[in-house]
């Protein structure tokens, strides 16, 4: 299991690539709640050179690759295949991101932009994972796991290091739930500097796999569908071995938001903020001003990525209409 000296030595891996990303205070707290709201902390994982927090997580696996193996592969929503990607061409590897159609096309040209080859395979991310063991098994290649790899883990949980590194008084973390790989990170850290910190898991509430999963006691199944959330799609896989067991053991719940709930949040985090980022990144955010979350006076959650779709958050900042698959969330004018 990975433990608080495992996100330390990966602190270390990843220094000067992937850390030190700024933590800033978000003004739509004052301005949803007024003086009663706390503060909510910003993580802007936005800043990494590849636009999401899946850079620390790639780099720290990478590094402990021996030398002479062939290359990487692995599945992914998006945000994983890029962090691996720009890993391995910064080591020389040849990666092959498998993925599902369901990714949107800026994600998929985005890896293709770094060097990548890509393999679209299936309809959700457990299909991708099926074309990623085969080229592990066929080609050598070594099968780097968006979120169930010890190493992906503990690159992850450097977050939580500096996020209370930089405000100790935080008490909540509202964390971006998907695989459980930045969950699990975070709460290993989060539970071995401030025990007593309120962790909270939020996905979105359609397809959240390790939502249904820690509902169930054991890994799980579930439909993919399209979300605005995309980021947070996929399976947790039914061999989870690591992920799944520390999102049991350490978060303290799971919050649920609606397409809705995250289409207004994007829109707040743009115009109160003026921030740029995925649906995925605001499901904090999202349960707080959705009420799912009661406020305390220091919390803090991850923007995880910006590698948004610009078309659909043109859509979504200007509150026209977004449809997604059999979806669609109408019209909402900020404010």
């Amino acid at each position: 299991m990975v433990v608080m000296k495992d996100i330390l030595a990966a602190a270390r891996a990843i220094h000067g690539v992937a850390d030190a990303t700024p933590l800033v205070p978000s003004l739509v707290p004052s301005t949803v709640f007024g003086r009663n709201g706390g503060a909510l902390w910003l993580k802007l994982e936005t800043c990494q050179p590849m636009g999401a927090f899946k850079l620390r997580g790639a780099l720290n696996a990478i590094s402990h690759l021996p030398e002479g193996v062939p290359g990487v592969t692995c599945c992914s929503t998006g945000n994983h295949g890029r962090a691996v990607a720009y890993a391995a061409a910064a080591r020389g590897l040849r990666s092959v991101i498998c993925m599902s159609e369901l990714v949107p096309k800026a994600k998929v040209d985005g890896i293709r932009a770094l060097g990548a080859e890509v393999h679209i395979y299936g309809r959700s991310q457990d299909d991708a994972q099926i074309e990623a063991a085969r080229l592990s098994a066929e080609e050598g290649l070594i099968d780097i796991s968006p979120f169930d790899d010890p190493h992906v883990i503990a690159g992850q949980g450097t977050i939580a290091l500096e996020m209370l590194a930089a405000c100790p008084e935080l008490d909540a973390l509202l964390i971006p739930l998907s695989g459980g790989g930045l969950a699990a990170g975070m709460a290993v850290a989060a539970r071995a500097l401030s025990p007593d910190m309120r962790l909270i898991g939020v996905s979105m509430d359609r397809g959240a796999a390790m939502a249904a999963s820690m509902r169930a006691g054991r890994p799980v199944e579930v439909e993919e569908v399209p979300s605005l959330a995309d980021s947070l799609g996929g399976g947790i896989g039914l061999e989870n071995r690591h992920s799944f067991r520390l999102c049991r053991d350490l978060l303290d719940e799971v919050v649920l938001v609606t397409e809705t709930e995250i289409y207004v949040a994007m829109q707040a985090l743009y115009h109160e903020d003026r921030m740029v980022a995925e649906g995925a990144s605001v499901v904090g955010l999202a349960a707080l001003m959705a009420g799912k979350v009661t406020p305390s006076p220091q919390m803090g959650t991850v923007l995880t990525g910006r590698n948004v779709d610009m078309a659909q958050f043109t859509q979504v900042i200007t509150g026209q209409g977004v449809t997604l698959g059999d979806l669609t969330v109408k019209g909402l004018p900020y404010g």
